[in-house]
């Protein structure tokens, strides 16, 4: 017995009915959240969730479990610091133990240029209500006493960072979990192994999903799939904006519980935390080869490895212990992409790229609303689907993963 062992998840399994009110298409993080607080929050029940795998088997699971809001425009900040905040209440409010742990998270900077923009960042995400402070290169090493500042003699020395306080971890298998049991206790069903292969129209509308396990009709259908949106919005004959790019992480073994914030460069793409377990975490930017492929390389290793263990040397002792890749919707902007479509009846919830754990609470909560309402919350109304058409781009790459 140790910390990880936990109550049973009381998950049910119900045969599909004929239709429901609203079908979601993906049982990651945003559809099971989706379904979560259309139940919770609004009352609707008749809600259908489609898994082509198993619950949590796409993104959601192959993720870095940072939750953070330092992004670089006031309409990001606003949104990620609402999920945040809600992170914060996701234990109390399902009765649920996620690991979530509130960390601080350092963005080390090495040119002048860099410590100009992360200035700007840090002033950005105060007013708009994400703390975050600039540290000179004295304050990064008293707050992280393992750091090379000289990077191990390189010609990119930190100068500093931007410090973001409330940034935070959670274990994402929890966090699926717990959502999938308070949508299913609720009254919602979820389909696993039941692949989407066409959506039917009755004219301009949707009315319904044609699945590998049979048809079901649907008032409503949301699109809550990662890197394989595109093939879901073809099936409606709707572009999406989206390309599918690759994202590796691996972890270390287990070492000293002494590295309690997680630290990326801005610059030179990389980041760093530590896992509950022990391990060390770290990853870098997406491959900038769109693909489909799930499957992990030395390359990343080897380059990734050579810039953590230039700033933190004690990883030098670590050993590899497995490693991942997932597929990233990533949208022109970088934002993502939430609301209504050209389709009616159709929704979606799409181009989170690097960023989509830490989005999951606001991200469901704020589709749910549009559902129940039928108006676009103010809070994702900037990133609906029609802003390119419209010229009003949310351009916005805030994270190492989206250089």
């Amino acid at each position: 017995m140790n910390e990880f062992v936990e109550k049973r998840v009381r998950l049910t399994w119900h045969d599909p009915k004929p239709s429901y009110d609203v079908v979601i298409i993906g049982g990651g993080g945003h559809g099971l959240s989706t379904a979560y607080h259309l139940a919770r929050r609004h009352g609707i029940t008749n809600v259908a969730v489609l898994e082509r795998g198993y619950i949590g088997s796409g993104n959601s699971g192959r993720n870095t479990t940072v939750i953070r809001a330092n992004y670089g425009i006031p309409e990001s900040v606003r949104f990620y610091q609402h999920s945040l905040e809600l992170y914060q209440q996701l234990e109390e409010e399902t009765g649920r133990w996620i690991m979530h742990a509130e960390k601080g998270l350092l963005w080390l900077i090495h040119s002048e240029a860099g410590v100009r923009g992360e200035k700007r960042r840090a002033l950005v995400n105060t007013a708009a209500g994400a703390e975050t402070e600039f540290l000179t290169p004295g304050e990064v090493k008293t707050l992280i006493p393992e750091i090379d500042l000289d990077g191990g003699g390189n010609e990119y020395p930190v100068m500093g960072a931007s410090y973001h306080l409330r940034a935070a971890t959670a274990r994402h298998d929890r966090v699926v979990w717990a959502l999938a049991e308070g949508a299913m206790d609720a009254g919602v069903v979820v389909h696993q192994r039941t692949a989407v292969t066409g959506i039917q129209m009755s004219g301009d509308r949707v009315t319904g999903v044609h699945t590998d396990q049979g048809f079901i009709g649907a008032g409503m259908v949301v699109s809550a799939v990662g890197g394989q949106v595109t093939t879901i919005c073809d099936m409606v004959g709707l572009r999406m904006p989206i390309i599918s790019h690759p994202l590796q992480a691996y972890v270390t073994n287990h070492y000293q519980q002494s590295f309690p914030h997680i630290v990326g460069s801005v610059e030179l793409p990389f980041y760093v935390s530590q896992t509950a377990r022990g391990e060390m975490l770290i990853g870098a930017e997406y491959e900038r080869a769109p693909s489909y492929s799930y499957r992990s390389t030395f390359d990343l290793l080897a380059g990734c490895s050579a810039k953590a263990m230039a700033y933190l040397p004690f990883l030098t002792d670590m050993r590899i212990l497995r490693q991942w890749a997932g597929v990233c919707d990533i949208s022109p902007d970088a934002s993502p992409i939430m609301g209504e479509t050209p389709v009616d009846g159709f929704l979606v919830s799409t181009g989170w790229g690097t960023w989509g754990f830490k989005a999951i609470p606001a991200g469901g909560e704020q589709m749910a609303q549009l559902i129940s309402s039928g108006e676009t919350p103010d809070l994702i109304a900037p990133f609906s689907y029609d802003r390119f058409a419209n010229d009003r781009i949310m351009a916005d790459a805030g994270s190492a993963g989206t250089h």
